[in-house]
């Protein structure tokens, strides 16, 4: 699903004080005065532009055209295309939808015993451990190696909410800030995951939009896109799949386009298999798409006419290269598409592309491209 809000934002724009201006109001303010002061006076008159009357009108006219922009947007609050902050808040709210606050990032400690003991080594909950940069995981409940064995996995949350926490790779974590009798060693065997900041307005509108699909348990694709992105706002592109009756399949990418850890996953599946979420027949599971690597190697070239304006011309392809590799691989299902990498650099300024690749490669509802090698070249300037 490209945009959820895509609709939304199509539909027409509307303004509630009938698109006036503030040059119009003083205008209509000047005439309406000269209008009526023929009216009761029986005599003309026209206001200069230094004439104190019309000075004073302009005055008036400015506080009223912030009135009108007070009515304007008051009544752009109620309708999801124009919300956002705390008006957006409550508009989910009529939808039982609210905003998630930040929640830590997950990962699992693996401790490791010196030697094996005929007893069983405690590991207390809250047992600190970091990578020596003031960031810290601590255990989520009591833990202990069992007797004859030489460690034990336990889950540990960060102490701190947000995105920080994310994206730590197996053993990246193993500094234990709580000594404990005979460990000899600890680190994370998982990559650290699932940890967000407060949910932006962008991340509301979908989920207010896709509210009235998580009514119904009849497991219709819109409503585990709503689940989904219930669970993490941090999750990107989702794809429901149904390979045969009664197995679903959650495809889902995050929002950079990354693919899921396994907390992520593993946190998902059990989420989504809540009774008010999962109907009874559905068999759901959650899995990261199979990725589907392309390169992006490229010569561009300016037309001489632009010669002025190159460098700044320059930035600009590069910003649009970026933009389409992002555009490119935070969609599941998305085909690798060299015209719409092409048409993005023309617009940019560029005169001419000459593309190597990618070339066009269809991409199934169960993958997603990413980049692999990238190479970009300035040719320099050519006539027009």
């Amino acid at each position: 699903m490209d945009n959820l809000l895509k609709s939304v934002y199509d539909l027409p724009d509307i303004s509630f004080i009938e698109n006036d201006s503030l040059d119009a109001m003083m205008q209509r303010l000047v005439g309406n005065y000269e209008k009526r002061y023929k009216e009761v006076t029986g005599k003309t008159v026209s206001l200069g532009a230094a004439d104190p009357v019309r000075v004073q009108l302009y005055a008036i006219a400015l506080d009223l055209y912030q009135i009108e922009q007070f009515v304007d947007r008051a009544g752009k609050q109620d309708l999801l295309k124009y919300s956002y902050g705390g008006f957006l808040d409550n508009l989910a709210g009529t939808r039982g939808v609210t905003r998630h606050g930040a929640s830590p990032a997950r990962t699992t400690l693996r401790f490791t015993l010196s030697a094996e003991k005929p007893y069983a080594s405690a590991i207390p909950a809250e047992t600190r451990v970091t990578n020596g940069n003031n960031l810290y995981f601590k255990t989520l409940q009591y833990g202990e190696v069992p007797a004859g064995e030489m460690f034990a996995d336990v889950e540990a949350e960060c102490t701190v909410s947000g995105v920080d926490g994310n994206g730590f790779l197996p053993g990246q974590l193993n500094i234990l800030v709580d000594p404990l009798p005979y460990v000899e060693s600890v680190e994370n065997v998982t990559i650290t995951a699932g940890g967000t900041d407060v949910e932006d307005d962008k991340s509301l509108a979908e989920r207010t939009f896709l509210a009235p699909s998580g009514y119904s348990t009849a497991g219709s694709q819109d409503a585990y896109t709503f689940w989904t992105k219930t669970y993490n706002t941090d999750i990107g592109s989702v794809r429901p799949v149904s390979p045969t009756p009664g197995e679903v399949v959650v495809y889902i990418i995050m929002r950079d386009g990354s693919l899921p850890g396994e907390e992520v996953v593993q946190g998902l599946t059990e989420y989504l298999a809540r009774e008010e979420v999962r109907p009874m027949t559905d068999h759901v599971t959650v899995s990261a798409p199979d990725v589907k690597f392309f390169d992006l190697k490229l010569t561009y070239r300016i037309a001489r006419s632009n010669q002025a304006t190159a460098a700044a011309i320059q930035a600009e392809v590069q910003k649009a290269i970026q933009e389409f590799i992002i555009w490119q691989t935070t969609e599941i299902g998305r085909d690798v598409n060299p015209t719409e990498l092409v048409r993005r650099i023309r617009e940019a300024g560029a005169k001419r592309v000459e593309l190597a690749s990618p070339i066009f490669t269809p991409v199934m509802e169960t993958q997603v491209a990413q980049l692999g090698e990238l190479s970009v070249k300035y040719g320099g300037l050519e006539d027009d």
